[in-house]
C-alpha cells in the first residue's frame, strides 16, 4: 500500500476529519504562497519594504496607500480557482466525514470549492469594512474603487480588509473553535503549511485522534510526529484521493 492508498484507508475508516491548512493549499490554483522560493518573502526581497513591514498594522495606519498598491498587485486573485484540495475537502464535509477545514489563507477557494464550516484564522480578503461606520464591503467593491485607498461611501473613513496583520491578535472565538475541532477530531490532514506561523501552527498539539498526514512539499519541524508524509503536490494528490474514493 502507497501512501495515497493508506491516505484513502484512513479517510474512509473516518467520521471526524479535520484539516489544517496553508499557503500551499492554494498554490496549485495560481496563488503564490510565502516562504517557500517563489513566494512573496523572496520574490519581493529588493522593494524598498519587507513583505512583513508592508503587512503589518503599524505600517497600515501610516502609509495606507502602498499598503493597498502592494495588497491589490499582489494579495488579491479574484480569479483563482479551487484545486483539487479544495474540491476533496468540501465533498469529504458534505459527505459529513470532516467537520472543519481550518485555514491560514484569506482567498476563499474554500468556500468557493463547497466548503460551509471554514475556520479562518487570518481572516479574507471578501470581507472588509470602514474602520469608523463598520460599513461592510465586498472585494468586488475593493477591487472597483477608483480611490487608491478606499473610502466608505457613508462617512469617508479608510476601508480596511478583514485580514490579521502582523501586530495584531487572531480572532478569539475562531482560535476557539479550531481547538475544540482538532481535539476531538479521529484524523488530522495538515497540507501545504511550513508549521511556522504562531500561533497557527501551535493548534496541531491538540490533536488526540488516531492518525495526523502531513502533505506539504517541503520538510516541517512537526515531520517526525506524523503517522504519514507525502510530498507530491497536494492538488494532484487529493485529486487521486476523489478518484479512489468513488
Amino acid at each position: 500500500m502507497n501512501a495515497t492508498e493508506q491516505l484513502v484507508s484512513w479517510i474512509q475508516e473516518s467520521t471526524k476529519i479535520v484539516f489544517f491548512g496553508g499557503a500551499g493549499t492554494s498554490t496549485e490554483s495560481g496563488i503564490p504562497d510565502f516562504r517557500s522560493a517563489a513566494g512573496l518573502y523572496q520574490t519581493e526581497q529588493h522593494s524598498p519594504y519587507p513583505p512583513e513591514e508592508l503587512l503589518s498594522r503599524h505600517f497600515f495606519n501610516q502609509h495606507a496607500d502602498i499598503f493597498y498598491d502592494f495588497y491589490r498587485g499582489k494579495m488579491l486573485h479574484p480569479q483563482a480557482e479551487p484545486n483539487g484540495c479544495h474540491r476533496l475537502l468540501a465533498r469529504l464535509e458534505n459527505e459529513g466525514r470532516l467537520q472543519a477545514v481550518i485555514t491560514q489563507n484569506i482567498d476563499g477557494l474554500h468556500q468557493k470549492a463547497g466548503s460551509k464550516n471554514v475556520l479562518e484564522l487570518h481572516g479574507s480578503v471578501h470581507r472588509n469594512a470602514c474602520m469608523d461606520c463598520k460599513r461592510f464591503y465586498s472585494l468586488d467593491d475593493i477591487i472597483r474603487s477608483q480611490d487608491i485607498v478606499p473610502r466608505c461611501i457613508s462617512c469617508g473613513g479608510v476601508v480596511k480588509p478583514d485580514v490579521v496583520l502582523y501586530e495584531e491578535e487572531l480572532d478569539q472565538n475562531t482560535l476557539y473553535l479550531s481547538v475544540d475541532a482538532i481535539s476531538t477530531a479521529d484524523l488530522l490532514l495538515v497540507g501545504g503549511t511550513s508549521l511556522t506561523v504562531q500561533p497557527a501552527a501551535q493548534l496541531i498539539t491538540y490533536f488526540q485522534g488516531k492518525h495526523t498526514v502531513l502533505l506539504n512539499a517541503t520538510p516541517t519541524a512537526y515531520d517526525r510526529q506524523a503517522d504519514l508524509l507525502i510530498t507530491e503536490p497536494i492538488g494532484e494528490v487529493m485529486n487521486t484521493v476523489d478518484q479512489l474514493l468513488g
